[in-house]
C-alpha cells in the first residue's frame, strides 16, 4: 500500500468531538459542526483492521459532489469543504485534505430513508419470507435483482446501537408525523431518480441507496452523506443479471473474503490482507472516477 490510511483524526482537531461512528467523527465547532471521513472499513458490524487507504477521501468528495449536484432538488447541510479555511482547528491540514466537511447544525429526523429501485439484498429477502417489503405487498414471481416498474421507499427507524429496523411507512408516519413522513419520502424517490438517471448514462446502475434529514427552523435539509459506496448499491451495467449476487462497487472485496474466510463471525476478525486493501481501495477510486469523470 502507497498511501497512508488515515484512522483517527482526534490528535490533529482542537475542537471537541460530539461523536465517533464507524466511518465518521463529528467535531464541535460552536455555530457548525466538523465532520471528518477516515479511512476505517467496517464489516458485519466490526472496525476492521487495517483501514483502506483514500477511502475517506473518495466518501468525502463524492458525497461533496453530489451535494452540489441535488442543490437545486433540496438544501443540504454542507457550508465548504475547505480544511484551509480550519487553521484554528486543524494542526495537520494535510492529514485531514479532502475529508472534512463544515457543515450547519440541524436536528437529524431518527428515520434512515432508504429507496429500492430493484429487488435485491434485504429487500430480497425480505420477499423471500414474506412477498412484501416493509409491509408493501408486491407480486408474486419477481426475480433476485429486477428492477421494480416504480422504486419503493421502505424506511428505517435509526438506532444507535445494533441495527436499523425497517418499518412501514405507516410506522414512519406514527413517528415523526404524516406530513413529514410524506415529505421525506417524496425528497428522497426525486433524488433517487435524478441520481439513477445519472449513474445510467455512465454505465452504473443505482439499486438503492439511503438518506438522513435533519430539520433547521421547521425546514427539511439533507444532511450526513449521499450516493457514495457507504450509502449506496453501485452495480457495473456489463455486470447486471437476474438471480445471482452481482458484486456492489464499494468493500465488496472485504465481504467475500471474509465469507471466503475461516471467521468465526463472533469475534473481530484478524487484519485483512494487503491483497484485499488494495482490491477495495481500487473499488472506491474506480466508482468515483466513473461517476465524477476525475482522477484522485
Amino acid at each position: 500500500m502507497t498511501e497512508q490510511a488515515l484512522s483517527t483524526a482526534v490528535d490533529v482537531v482542537k475542537a471537541p468531538l460530539l461523536y465517533k461512528g464507524k466511518v465518521r467523527e463529528l467535531y464541535d465547532l460552536g455555530e457548525h459542526y466538523l465532520i471528518v471521513v477516515t479511512d476505517r472499513i467496517s464489516a458485519f458490524d466490526y472496525v476492521l483492521d487495517p483501514a483502506v487507504p483514500q477511502k475517506g477521501n473518495v466518501l468525502n468528495r463524492l458525497s461533496a459532489f453530489w451535494f452540489e449536484q441535488t442543490a437545486s432538488i433540496l438544501t443540504n447541510h454542507v457550508i465548504h469543504t475547505d480544511v484551509d479555511k480550519l487553521s484554528d482547528v486543524v494542526t495537520d491540514p494535510e492529514l485531514l485534505r479532502n475529508r472534512i466537511m463544515v457543515t450547519k447544525k440541524a436536528q437529524r429526523i431518527d428515520i434512515e430513508c432508504v429507496v429500492r429501485g430493484y429487488i435485491t439484498g434485504g429487500g430480497w429477502r425480505q420477499y423471500v419470507k414474506t412477498s412484501a417489503i416493509n409491509g408493501i405487498e408486491l407480486p408474486a414471481g419477481l426475480r433476485k435483482n429486477e428492477r421494480f416498474e416504480k422504486p419503493l421507499f421502505t424506511p428505517a427507524a435509526k438506532n444507535d446501537v445494533g441495527h436499523d429496523e425497517d418499518i412501514p411507512f405507516e410506522r414512519m408516519q406514527e413517528l415523526i408525523g404524516a406530513e413529514l413522513a410524506e415529505e421525506l419520502r417524496d425528497h428522497s424517490l426525486k433524488l433517487y431518480e435524478f441520481a439513477h438517471g445519472y449513474c445510467e448514462e455512465r454505465g452504473i446502475i443505482l439499486a438503492d441507496c439511503k438518506f438522513e434529514f435533519g430539520l433547521i427552523d421547521g425546514k427539511v435539509i439533507l444532511i450526513d452523506e449521499i450516493f457514495t459506496p457507504d450509502s449506496s448499491r453501485f452495480w457495473a451495467k456489463d455486470k447486471y443479471a437476474y438471480d445471482i449476487e452481482i458484486d456492489s462497487m464499494d468493500k465488496e472485496p472485504v465481504r467475500a473474503y471474509l465469507l471466503n474466510s475461516d471467521w468465526d463471525q463472533n469475534s473481530k476478525p484478524d487484519p485483512l490482507p494487503d491483497s484485499v486493501v488494495n482490491a477495495t481501495t481500487n473499488n472506491y477510486l474506480n466508482i468515483y472516477e466513473r461517476l465524477t469523470g476525475k482522477s484522485l
